[in-house]
């Protein structure tokens, strides 16, 4: 009895019952050996049937979907840019290889069989996207007729920041493309990398040495208190910076950082209240209490920080500068609706930075 290729595929991937319970290691060794002999000789017997098979000519594709469309082979030659007798041909080739007449004679014309009519629809959209895979990368792409969901890792700073004109700026030029902002509970790299997201907004790190980034700006922290708050009634110094309580952001939970070990060096410690994920939740204890925050500069723009009721300082110590990225994978370099992304956030940021 000869098996089809489903069967075949199910007894290759069935395990052969054997039972190992009162039998000696040399008779489990040789059922061990008899089994890999059968599973082979299935393999084998598996790879004639599918070299047996006829190779598809995906050339064939793009003729059916003109045939059908055009429902004559004159103008359908002329489409292709073959002679009558080739397009008829191929014609023949596509009947032998669907095992339909696709198209029959009535009258002076043609018309499309029923399953031809159901192809008519699938085919058309194949040899579409066929011809979009094939094509060559452009760099020339219209925004307004981009249809597509990038998705933004960024902390909340960043989105309270920036969200809103970027969004106002990508809804202008491109209609149809939808931003999502997904947290960032930390910077592990496999969504860059399996393609959940889209850019990673951020200080730039080392443990994905492939990924690309650009800068965006550039920033440093600062100093941020309530309006009246006595630390500001004279020159902040280090001693009296220290003195004050504190609240500081840690996405981690971390207590202390570069500001800590600048004041270490002087011989002084700060006091940390408390500890909060975002920057905005560290402005907003500091606007209700006589709590200091440690922030971005970005975070207090200087029309808007009385109107929130606080106020911005230097601080009394150096700390390193801030070089915010945006990072994406590198399979993504060349697709021009991506770069156009990177373009827009770019000059987004760099536009509101220096507000």
């Amino acid at each position: 009895m000869l098996l089809d290729a489903d069967q075949l595929h199910a007894v290759y991937l069935s395990p052969i019952p054997f039972s190992d319970v009162g039998v000696s290691p040399e008779m489990r060794q040789t059922r061990g050996m008899q089994s890999m002999i059968a599973s082979n000789a299935i393999c084998r017997v598996t790879t004639m049937l599918l070299l047996r098979m006829p190779p598809i000519d995906l050339n064939l594709l793009p003729a059916l979907d003109i045939l059908l469309t055009e429902r004559s082979v004159t103008i359908a030659a002329r489409r292709l840019g073959l002679s009558v007798s080739a397009t008829s041909r191929t014609l023949t080739r596509l009947r032998s290889a669907t095992g339909d007449p696709l198209l029959v004679q009535a009258g002076r014309s043609l018309v499309p069989t029923p399953y031809a009519e159901q192809l008519a629809g699938r085919v058309h959209m194949l040899a579409r996207e066929a011809r979009e895979v094939l094509a060559p990368v452009t760099d020339h792409m219209d925004p307004a007729l981009l249809e597509r969901t990038f998705t933004i890792r960024a902390n909340e700073g960043f989105v309270a920041l920036f969200a809103a004109a970027l969004v106002a700026a990508i809804t202008k030029a491109a209609p149809h493309v939808r931003l999502r902002f997904a947290p960032k509970p930390d910077k592990e790299v496999a969504p860059l990398r399996d393609g959940r997201i889209d850019l990673e907004i951020g200080t730039t790190g080392t443990s994905a040495p492939e990924m690309r980034s650009q800068l965006l700006f550039r920033d440093h922290f600062i100093g941020a208190a309530r309006l009246r708050h006595p630390l500001l009634e004279h020159p902040v110094t280090p001693q009296l910076y220290a003195a004050c309580g504190h609240v500081v952001t840690s996405r981690r939970g971390a207590s202390t950082g570069p500001v800590d070990d600048a004041l270490r060096e002087m011989g002084l410690r700060r006091e940390i209240v408390v500890i909060v994920p975002s920057f905005p939740d560290a402005l907003d204890i500091a606007r209700r209490s006589d709590l200091i925050a440690l922030v971005p500069r970005t975070c207090l723009r200087d029309g808007e920080m009385t109107a929130r009721g606080l106020q911005g300082f230097d601080l009394p110590v150096a700390t390193p500068e801030l070089a915010i990225s945006a990072m994406w994978h590198p399979r993504l370099d060349a697709d021009p609706a991506h770069r156009w992304l990177r373009q827009t956030l770019m000059a987004i940021c760099r536009k509101e930075a220096r507000t």
